[in-house]
């Protein structure tokens, strides 16, 4: 394997590894609560309903293990166009998450939303995974002869 592309590898997988240990914290919270866990509430930084929430994360869950998956084995051929739009995302997806945490330090009176630092260094997390993929797909050129496949 490349030595840049086993970065990407490894950074990624290790972001999705820090997301499953997210998740798999507050299903044990819910299921099986722990005293050395943060309680349930705090792992939770919407109203969205923890059945609608841990389909979305499991979803979220499921595409970070097979971009990983893909990238890994060279199957995921690179595309700089789909690069870009990943930076753009990935760049907005960050600078919101840190103006979420900016505000929730910087205004005590704001909402909970603001405040709920698991949910909001998770978000961090994903942008920064979206970002890797996005570098990956930037700096690695499509191999002659190959489609356009993310």
């Amino acid at each position: 394997m490349h030595r840049q592309l086993s970065g990407h590898v490894l950074l990624m997988a290790a972001l999705t590894g820090l997301f499953g240990l997210r998740v798999a914290g507050q299903a044990v919270q819910f299921w099986m609560p722990q005293s050395f866990l943060p309680a349930f509430d705090a792992f939770q930084g919407s109203n969205l309903s923890y059945s609608t929430l841990l389909l979305m994360q499991l979803l979220i869950l499921a595409l970070m293990l097979r971009t990983c998956l893909r990238v890994s084995a060279g199957i995921s051929v690179p595309d700089r166009r789909f690069g870009h739009g990943l930076a753009w995302f990935g760049g907005i997806y960050m600078a919101g998450s840190v103006v979420r945490i900016a505000v929730g330090i910087a205004v005590p009176s704001a909402p909970a939303w603001f405040s709920a630092w698991i949910p909001a260094f998770f978000h961090l997390v994903l942008a920064g995974f979206v970002l890797s993929a996005a570098r990956y797909h930037m700096r690695h050129p499509r191999p002659a002869g190959q489609g356009i496949e993310p």
